[in-house]
């Protein structure tokens, strides 16, 4: 009797963490490895980085800019088994000076540190999103996003489904 008790309490932990995500920004659908280095590299992080992942997920994009680009990394999660599994990842990986991750929403975190933000958020979402980034981040911070594009944003760049903007001085909106 404990036993499918325990089972209906796990399943329904399981499903919210599915679908409370989606609702709020989008499904987790991790972003590959050889997708994560090029939307750094495309971003140019490097060690005087703070760079910001939202909804980031198993936390790989803000392992790798640490890891590889020795950049600050601070990742935002509202998942809260995934943000747990980022806790344990970023410990076990011993990146705790370089790397913060935040448990809950995104749009209710403060931006004005991040000087690259890399997302894979949907397309309602990027919109929403936008007046936050552009009122938030520094100018020349760059936002580089996977495959869903910030519809008010000039593109600089893109390579596949990495797509990156740049945020200049003179931008409307950006300070």
């Amino acid at each position: 009797m404990w036993i499918m008790v325990v089972f209906i309490i796990l399943g329904l932990i399981f499903a919210i963490s599915i679908s409370w995500p989606t609702s709020v920004g989008a499904p987790w659908v991790p972003t590959s490895m050889k997708l994560v280095q090029k939307m750094l590299e495309m971003a140019e992080v490097g060690p005087v980085d703070s760079v910001y992942d939202l909804g980031c997920g198993d936390g790989r994009t803000v392992i790798m800019a640490a890891r590889v680009d020795m950049a600050r990394a601070v990742g935002i999660e509202i998942d809260p088994l995934r943000y747990l599994w980022c806790q344990m990842m970023v410990t076990l990986l011993g990146l705790r000076k370089r790397v913060t991750i935040k448990y809950g929403n995104f749009f209710s975190q403060d931006l004005s540190e991040a000087t690259v933000v890399t997302c894979y958020l949907l397309a309602k979402t990027n919109k929403k999103l936008e007046g936050k980034l552009l009122e938030e981040l520094p100018p020349g911070a760059r936002v580089v996003s996977n495959t869903f594009r910030f519809p008010g944003m000039q593109k600089v760049r893109q390579d596949g489904d990495a797509i990156m903007y740049l945020l200049c001085p003179n931008a409307v909106g950006a300070r």
